[in-house]
């Protein structure tokens, strides 16, 4: 199986694994890497100092700037912005771009901004429309402008409030890193 890429797309890096789906109207720069089984949706941008895991959906309108890491198995809603310059000012580049990392199983919400160097942690939301300040721990849920932790969430994908209980009222406890039903 090798990768799908869009006759439309320009790609320009080699570094893009197999099963990957590369749509049209997208632009990668050379020296980004791509993991396999990704999905990356039209009108997509990425950098050159860019790391892409395996299994991870961008959606469409998505720029990956340089400096941006996401991990294996993350979603990218429509229209997300990241940033990688925390003092942007025209023709005039820092030494080095700020670094965001996007862990294991993360999701973001459409039209999210991430103001650079932060961390969304493994396997966290943040809602659509959200503004990302600050790190966000592992399995927590945040939305809001700026964004705000509203709960937790599971590695299945259940929603807990903050006292890490569900819908129905069942509790949940962290174990070796995990929520797990009580």
């Amino acid at each position: 199986m090798k990768n799908n890429i869009h006759p439309l797309a320009d790609i320009q890096t080699n570094n893009i694994g197999e099963g990957t789906m590369v749509w049209q109207f997208c632009v990668i720069l050379k020296n980004a890497k791509i993991g396999t089984n990704c999905n990356i949706n039209c009108n997509v941008f990425i950098e050159n100092d860019v790391v892409i895991g395996d299994n991870v959906t961008i959606k469409p309108g998505v720029q990956v700037w340089d400096g941006v890491t996401l991990e294996d198995n993350v979603f990218i809603g429509p229209n997300v912005t990241f940033t990688n310059d925390l003092i942007p000012r025209s023709k005039q580049y820092p030494a080095e771009f700020a670094k965001t990392l996007v862990k294991k199983g993360a999701s973001i919400g459409a039209n999210s901004t991430i103001i650079a160097g932060n961390t969304i942690g493994k396997n966290a939301l943040v809602g659509a429309g959200s503004v990302v300040t600050k790190d966000i721990p592992a399995n927590t849920v945040w939305y809001g402008n700026p964004a705000k932790q509203k709960g937790f969430i599971t590695n299945a994908g259940k929603i807990l409030d903050h006292n890490l209980k569900d819908e129905e009222g069942n509790a949940y406890e962290f174990i070796n890193e995990e929520l797990v039903l009580k």
